[in-house]
């Protein structure tokens, strides 16, 4: 299957992306506010830089765009074409991910991953990150 934009098209549409501040992690941060909760964000002294940080419950919260991270759901379905360079990219994303999540994990912190295919049910999120934060 063929790309239906050439390659220049494409570099500008993927350069568009970004790795801060995203639609699903501004939706992520409102939530939490309206929740009552307080945090800090891309705290880069942290293996990963979380998104959002709550210090002082040692949790960290990631909050991951289902393609880019290979969720499997709808969302994070594998592109038909080029899979000679989709598939190593995203086994990448999520071995990175793993590393990341074990090294907070062995220095005490709670880790916690939002995925973009979650922010549908925002109702059913809002009890598992209550959940999560009212917890020690």
């Amino acid at each position: 299957m063929t790309d239906r934009l050439n390659s220049d098209q494409r570099r500008h549409l993927m350069q568009q992306v970004k790795g801060k501040n995203t639609r699903p992690e501004m939706i992520v941060r409102s939530l939490l506010h309206r929740l009552g909760y307080r945090f800090r964000l891309h705290r880069k002294d942290l293996p990963g830089t979380p998104d959002v940080v709550f210090p002082s419950r040692r949790v960290a919260l990631f909050v991951h765009g289902c393609f880019w991270h290979g969720h499997g759901c709808r969302i994070g379905q594998l592109p038909k074409s080029r899979l000679d360079y989709w598939q190593p990219k995203i086994a990448t994303n999520r071995d990175r991910d793993a590393r990341k999540e074990a090294a907070l994990e062995a220095t005490g912190w709670r880790v916690a991953v939002v995925w973009q295919c979650e922010l549908t049910d925002l109702e059913g999120l809002a009890t598992r990150l209550k959940d999560l934060l009212d917890t020690k």
